[in-house]
């Protein structure tokens, strides 16, 4: 059986990509951590690391138990913050993971309200796409989560209940030097000459190719941004255009004007997403997260 001491050394030191730094990261000596992970492969019954000219590398074996560790590493701390709630109240730490834009002011804006009722919780918020954060969130990472399903679906996890927050319509960015920017509508068909400025998931259709083909076009080649700085900075620059979520409005630069794509509008689906087994903080969170989305 391997004990959590031995499990929090293999994953500094997989972390840090050497016996050095996992000794500096834990307060050891280099020698305790060499004889440490030598009895843990030992146990394990083969090489957990390849030692290499600088540092070391997981070994496929290793990879395994790390991947396995990190679970069990991160369900104790999370076990302890359930614990310290349980004692003293709402306590502890509660980590928020959220997509780029419900950072805007979506996420913020639960997370104050949460904090004027809770000071004592700790909040630990982490940025990512939406797959990355249920990924997260089944290996004991994240509490809870504000996820959507664009640009091309969410994937299904049994492991994470999902709680709709708000049905989100995309909106077209414009130069506000542009042809149409005048209007407070824009006909999606009179778009299939644009270039567009997204960053599509490789081989899954998107949203904005799902609307065009309703418009009866197949949209220009992309101009491959992922960041949202990006995004605007290309179309104030004429470069292109570019799907905005509405609750991303307050970020969008005073150069661009927003649009309704009106009946051929694509809408995404924004969520809360929960473990099995949640915190009550969570759970409060959720709460306030929905009343904010519902503003």
């Amino acid at each position: 059986m391997f004990d959590t001491d031995a499990l929090r050394l293999l994953d500094a030191v997989a972390r840090t990509g050497s016996f050095t730094g996992a000794a500096a990261k834990l307060n050891y000596t280099q020698s305790a951590v060499s004889r440490r992970i030598a009895s843990l492969e030992q146990q394990a019954g083969g090489p957990l690391f390849d030692r290499l000219a600088r540092g070391v590398r997981l070994t496929p074996a290793g990879e395994t138990l790390h991947q396995h560790a990190r679970a069990v590493l991160n369900r104790l701390a999370r076990a302890a913050d359930e614990l310290a709630g349980i004692h003293g109240g709402y306590s502890g730490r509660l980590r928020v993971g959220a997509f780029a834009t419900a950072n805007v002011a979506l996420v913020p804006g639960a997370l104050r309200d949460f904090r004027r009722r809770f000071p004592e919780v700790g909040l630990a918020p982490v940025e990512g796409p939406s797959g990355g954060l249920l990924r997260r969130m089944r290996e004991g990472e994240l509490d809870v989560a504000v996820v959507s399903d664009y640009p091309s679906g969410l994937p299904y996890d049994d492991e994470v209940e999902i709680i709709p927050l708000v049905e989100d319509e995309l909106m077209v960015a414009l130069p506000g030097d542009h042809r149409l920017a005048g209007r407070e509508r824009v006909d999606l068909r009179e778009l299939r000459e644009e270039t567009w400025i997204e960053a599509p998931p490789p081989g899954r259709t998107t949203m904005l190719e799902e609307a065009c083909a309703r418009a009866g076009f197949t949209p220009r080649a992309t101009v491959r941004i992922a960041e949202w700085t990006g995004k605007f900075g290309f179309v104030a620059a004429g470069l292109g255009i570019t799907l905005v979520p509405a609750i991303a409005a307050p970020a969008v630069p005073p150069e661009l004007v927003l649009r309704s794509l009106g009946d051929l509008a694509p809408h995404r689906t924004v969520y809360a997403a929960l473990p099995g087994a949640p915190l009550p903080a969570a759970r409060t969170l959720v709460r306030l997260l929905s009343e904010a989305a519902g503003q």
